[in-house]
């Protein structure tokens, strides 16, 4: 269909093929794992065996490599399976922890990380917000400090999505603190190092079925080889991981505020009032036609700004463009088709609600809707 236009013929074919996989296997389990606040952790591997972390990654560690719209249709296709915590656990590992890897990890880490990554053997996560810094990446506290051929970590992190269940995490610390955004590096730390632990996995609005955890690094010791990417880089490093983030954050928005869209335009259709359906009304009518609008307009700037992405051209304005407006368009569909339910709208049984709380998180989470607006102004010189 004519909003395909981005795609070739081999991302149809994911989408068709993930997409009834996620229909089958997820979407009639999401209540359950939403209820004991926890998908299974053996998913990652079915998910890995299948091929679909396969694609945005070189075929040497076992990737496909295709390029970046794998991951909008990964992204996609994951915001219909009716449990974002779900959607984002599978997707931090595969758009968010596995790509730093791969762009910024030599071959030793790649072996080690990458190739049973991609397998969904091992876990990873990102570990950048702290209690005192979240959109100020400049502002953590976490400390590496070198000792001898070691690096030994003091600090925490908090809301870090797969916290609690990851194998392995890129750690975002101050290794040079005179040097501000200059003097920060990612280094690895895996489950199981002394001193590392995980303080508490944290209690949630939505993302009910994914492990959100608070870390705690205490005398932390690992080998100087850990570093991923160069000493000192991490801040660029964040900047670039951010980019991709935002794009399949905007993305799998859009995707979920569709869904939410269709499943309410459905019930407006068989919900009658005064015998009549209520979506027959003409304020309602006028409310789908403001969402639809909504809709359309944020997949093409984001499909506009992906298009950019994969044909190397400057976007960084349209990035933070995508992930303010889309992100908060998803929000504003959620609560309207709570609002065209009425009293069911507000009842846990009802997808709607989830769907609102699940998306709350999207102009918060990787960056948010202000630190965006900052950074276009910046980019209009201003």
């Amino acid at each position: 269909m004519e909003r395909e236009w981005l795609f070739d013929d081999e991302h149809r074919m994911f989408r068709e093929s993930f997409g009834k996989w996620v229909e089958k296997e997820i979407a009639p389990k999401a209540e359950d794992w939403e209820a004991e606040g926890e998908f299974p952790f053996e998913l990652y591997k079915q998910v890995g065996e299948l091929g679909f972390f396969a694609g945005n990654f070189p075929e040497e560690y076992g990737g496909v490599g295709g390029d970046f719209r794998y991951m909008v249709v990964f992204s996609e296709e994951l915001a219909r399976c009716r449990s974002g915590g779900t959607a984002a656990g599978l997707g931090l590992h595969y758009t968010v922890a596995m790509p730093y890897i791969r762009d910024f990890g030599n071959h030793e880490q790649k072996e080690k990380y990458l190739a049973p990554g991609l397998r969904g053997e091992s876990i990873g996560a990102l570990a950048v917000t702290e209690p005192d810094a979240g959109s100020d990446v400049a502002g953590i506290r976490t400390r590496a400090v070198r000792d001898g051929d070691e690096f030994v970590i003091n600090g925490s992190k908090i809301f870090i999505t797969n916290g609690v269940r990851a194998d392995w995490y890129i750690v975002a610390c101050k290794t040079e603190p005179a040097q501000g955004s200059r003097g920060i590096s990612h280094i690895m730390v895996d489950k199981g190092t002394p001193g590392f632990t995980v303080s508490r996995k944290l209690d949630k609005l939505g993302w009910r079925a994914s492990d959100t955890g608070e870390l705690a690094f205490d005398d932390v010791r690992v080998p100087a080889t850990n570093v991923l990417g160069g000493l000192n880089r991490g801040f660029h490093q964040t900047m670039h991981g951010f980019q991709t983030e935002r794009m399949t954050m905007a993305a799998g928005s859009t995707a979920a505020a569709q869904h939410c869209f269709d499943i309410t335009l459905d019930y407006c259709k068989r919900r009658e009032a005064f015998g009549t359906p209520i979506g027959s009304f003409q304020v309602n009518k006028h409310k789908f036609a403001d969402m639809l609008t909504w809709i359309e307009a944020s997949r093409r700037l984001i499909y506009h700004t992906v298009w950019l992405w994969i044909n190397g051209l400057e976007c960084a304005k349209e990035v933070a463009m995508c992930k303010v407006f889309c992100c908060e368009n998803a929000v504003k569909v959620a609560d309207m088709c709570i609002q065209l339910h009425g009293g069911y709208g507000y009842m846990m049984e009802y997808e709607v609600q989830r769907i609102w709380r699940d998306q709350r998180i999207q102009p918060i989470g990787g960056g948010t809707s202000e630190i965006q607006k900052e950074i276009i102004g910046k980019l209009l010189g201003l």
